[in-house]
């Protein structure tokens, strides 16, 4: 039950927020959950009211959707993830963006460094440590000469900078690692078909066109009995064996955070530096580790239907 109408409200005591979010998958809705419980909590429910749009996972709606919102006279944006803060970004350069489900901003292209932003935009990255992440995978694939292949979508860059990342670091190690790239979901099951024929695990990063295709992906991984190991708990609990995983909703929590330090508080939003979540937890599914037989480290917390 929350406080919704446009960004045009004419009540005057309310701070007026514009939340744009790429897609509608559970990490995403969880940050959004997060964000507005925290804003309510710290502005008083009555004093704030949300404009939740859903982009529905197209760049033309996300753009469409924050041109609306400055149209509108929003106090502040939330862009929830790359997309949807590359547009919100674009569409204003006065109003206030608070970013959250977004990798690195740098790489999106919406600040000068993420230590000061230098512009109407600043957020939380959900970015786990690169070499926390290759532990996990390397805890569930430690046979000689694996073969790994890095399945993401080419038109997200933050998916980009994170492949890039592991797979460099997965090379100095001596893994045999490639690129799986799919340019939308349509051909997501047969850049997954190949990673499949050709590799013995499979990474999927954070990456939100994933996200909303884990059944059609497990589907593919887990009759040919190729481990995922997965960037966040929604992919995993999807289609993975593993995970390093925050918290979607306390990410949100602390994107709300940021926000009141610029509505009430009058923070100067292009000093402000992107934070990061602060705690991560390692995940595994317990069905599809069931189904494949695969013994999981006392320190790995379950997820899924199994995990009680």
């Amino acid at each position: 039950a929350l406080a919704l109408s446009g960004c045009g409200s004419t009540d005057e005591t309310a701070y007026r927020i514009g939340i744009v979010q790429q897609d509608e998958h559970s990490s995403l809705d969880a940050a959004t959950q997060g964000f507005e419980d925290k804003l309510m909590e710290l502005l008083g429910e009555e004093n704030v009211t949300f404009d939740y749009q859903n982009a529905q996972g197209e760049q033309a709606n996300c753009t469409t959707i924050s041109t609306k919102f400055v149209s509108d006279g929003c106090d502040l944006i939330m862009a929830n993830a790359t997309t949807a803060l590359q547009t919100a970004a674009a569409a204003t350069s006065d109003i206030p963006i608070v970013g959250t489900s977004v990798t690195d901003y740098v790489t999106a292209g919406v600040v000068e460094s993420n230590e000061a932003p230098g512009k109407n935009v600043t957020g939380v990255s959900d970015l786990a440590s690169v070499e926390k992440q290759i532990d996990v995978l390397m805890q569930f694939c430690d046979k000689e000469n694996t073969k790994v292949a890095v399945v993401y979508c080419s038109a997200e860059p933050n998916s980009q900078y994170q492949v890039d990342t592991v797979k460099a670091a997965l090379e100095d190690l001596g893994y045999t690692c490639e690129y799986y790239a799919f340019s939308d979901s349509n051909d997501i099951s047969s850049v997954v078909t190949n990673a499949v024929a050709d590799s013995d695990v499979i990474y999927v990063p954070t990456d939100n066109t994933a996200a909303s295709n884990t059944e059609l992906i497990n589907n593919i991984c887990l009759p040919a009995k190729v481990p995922v190991i997965a960037g966040e708990e929604g992919i995993c609990s999807g289609c993975g064996v593993a995970t390093l995983s925050i918290s979607y909703y306390d990410l949100g929590k602390a994107t709300g955070e940021m926000a009141v330090k610029i509505l009430k508080d009058g923070e100067d939003i292009s000093t402000m530096p992107i934070e990061y979540a602060p705690n991560f937890t390692k995940e595994y599914n317990a069905d599809i580790c069931a189904e494949l037989g695969i013994e999981v480290p006392d320190d790995y917390v379950a997820i899924g239907a199994d995990a009680e």
